[in-house]
């Protein structure tokens, strides 16, 4: 088993003495038990890159600190932190073949080359890399060194290990495939991994924990159920989901118990009493303007004359393989939902619009989680 990980209030600052300095990362602080997987998940540029290579001792620690286990390793060199990092840009030595650049990790355990083949051939297998071990890096494709790069990582025998996009570069099948035997070869050893991408699906087939950024800031450290059930903020609500959460900004409006969200005069949601709960309601009761988030797997389409929901107007009605994906004009914009068997709608067909109360998702508009359902946001919660 490897070691638990605390990042507190960790800093990355580049040009500090700049008269425009770029905050990277700011405040981050997160705590990741040992044995855990967990993904920085975020767009280009929101600080997760930075964040792993402040951990890896790639960057310096403009403030904060990180810690493994007991032991504080910001301040030491990337040798001496115990971290086993599978790089984005492969770093491969071009001399070796792929056996002698992963065999090369384990150089300084000083093990017999019984034992070094045995480890190389077990992770050459895992990757599917073992009847391109012979070969040279520049002899083999660009998904090949990358295996060969994670391959090297995971490999040795360290404390923590740093994924950076490691499967990037495959396509999409042995993908899929090698991401459940890392989380299985991951789970197995009992290793404590921090993986960094873009990537929804990655990252939700990997990850116990999810920390999603964005402009440096950590905007939510949470499971990927609990980050789709009850995202921290709109931020979190429209990034995390594919298709993307459906948002209006309405007005509520309360009378003899009955909430009804409108836009521009017109009612896009109406909820009558008791389908929400005391609690919501009270907050509701509170907020002039607020912005209401809707999955597109909970949005429920009838029949005009079989609904009692607003109306909208189909758009465009795509099968994509395995699910519909119906968009339809609706308020002053579209809303989208995704159904897991064909839909019989034409475009220019008017449907009936409803969402179930409890998949109702209530933002502030500066963005804060208000409810989830009939459950009230935990505010300030991460």
């Amino acid at each position: 088993m490897t070691a638990a990980v605390s990042l507190t209030d960790v800093n990355k600052v580049y040009a500090a003495k700049a008269k425009n300095p770029i905050y990277a990362v700011r405040d981050f602080s997160i705590e990741i038990k040992a044995g855990e997987i967990i993904a920085l998940l975020g767009s280009s540029g929101c600080g997760k890159t930075s964040t792993l290579r402040m951990i890896a001792g790639f960057e310096e620690v403009t403030k904060g600190a990180i810690r493994i286990g007991e032991k504080t390793i910001h301040t030491l060199p990337p040798a001496r932190r115990g971290v086993a990092m599978a790089f984005e840009g492969y770093s491969l030595y071009p001399p070796l073949t792929l056996r002698e650049n992963i065999a090369f990790a384990l150089k300084s355990e000083k093990l017999g080359s019984a034992e070094t083949n045995r480890r190389v051939e077990e992770i050459a297998k895992l990757l599917e890399l073992t009847k391109h071990l012979d070969r040279y890096p520049s002899t083999v494709s660009a998904g090949q060194q990358q295996r060969a790069s994670l391959g090297r990582a995971l490999v040795r025998k360290a404390d923590l290990y740093l994924l950076d996009e490691p499967m990037g570069q495959l396509e999409p099948q042995l993908r899929a495939i090698l991401r459940g035997r890392l989380k299985r070869y991951l789970r197995e050893h009992g290793l404590t991994a921090i993986l960094v991408t873009h990537d929804q699906t990655e990252a939700n087939a990997l990850a116990d924990r999810i920390a999603v950024m964005e402009g440096g800031f950590l905007q939510q450290f949470a499971s990927p159920a609990e980050l789709k059930a009850a995202p921290a903020n709109l931020f979190v609500g429209t990034f995390i989901g594919e298709p993307p959460m459906n948002v209006y900004e309405v007005a509520p409006a309360i009378a003899n118990g009955r909430v009804s969200f409108r836009a521009q005069g017109e009612e896009l949601f109406g909820y009558e009493p008791g389908a929400l709960s005391d609690t919501v309601m009270a907050q509701l009761a509170k907020q002039k303007s607020v912005v209401v988030g809707v999955r597109p797997a909970d949005v429920v389409m009838k029949p005009l004359n079989g609904g009692s929901g607003a109306t909208a107007e189909v758009v465009s009605n795509q099968w994509i393989g395995d699910q519909t994906h119906l968009e339809s004009a609706f308020g002053d914009g579209v809303i989208v939902a995704t159904l897991e068997s064909r839909f019989p709608a034409r475009t220019g067909e008017k449907l009936s619009i409803e969402v179930p109360p409890e998949k109702l998702h209530v933002f502030s508009t500066e963005g804060p989680a208000l409810a989830h359902g009939s459950r009230l946001a935990e505010q300030g919660a991460t």
